[in-house]
């Protein structure tokens, strides 16, 4: 993590990670089935032409794959679901799964469906304390 990691054209940087046990503010808030994962990044596109962001992907230890969750509702500054980067552009924001608690590998993609690169990022296991529900995410 805080290191450049380049797939194909894009380049990623994994700038931090939290665990959550729930999700926005107030009446309105959302409980995971295991723990909520937000991972905040950015992807650079140094190719020539756009390039479409997928939605990424977790590995454990064991090497079961999680998907992100499409929905980033109570995630501050939610990176979305359609994420095309311009030529010489950086999309940034957030991306949040539903994981047990473990260490991971996150699965970076070249942002081409047909060629399949990917390169991987370690998202250690570090917990710290779960601020309350109506408490911003870092760097905010």
């Amino acid at each position: 993590m805080g290191d450049k990691v380049a797939a194909g054209p894009l380049t990623y940087n994994v700038v931090e990670k939290v665990w959550r046990s729930q999700l926005g503010e107030g009446f309105v808030t959302r409980s995971p089935q295991n723990r909520f994962l937000v991972i905040t990044l950015s992807a650079t596109n140094g190719g020539g032409r756009d390039v479409s962001v997928p939605l990424l992907q977790l590995e454990g230890p064991d090497g079961k794959i999680y998907q992100e969750i499409e929905n980033g509702e109570g995630v501050e500054n939610w990176l979305g679901i359609l994420r095309t980067v311009e030529p010489a552009q950086t999309q940034q924001g957030r991306i949040v799964f539903d994981v047990p608690l473990s260490s991971y590998r996150l699965r970076l993609s070249d942002g081409d469906s047909v060629s399949g690169h990917y390169a991987y990022v370690q998202i250690p296991l570090q917990i710290d304390a779960d601020p309350p529900v109506d408490t911003p995410l870092p760097g905010k």
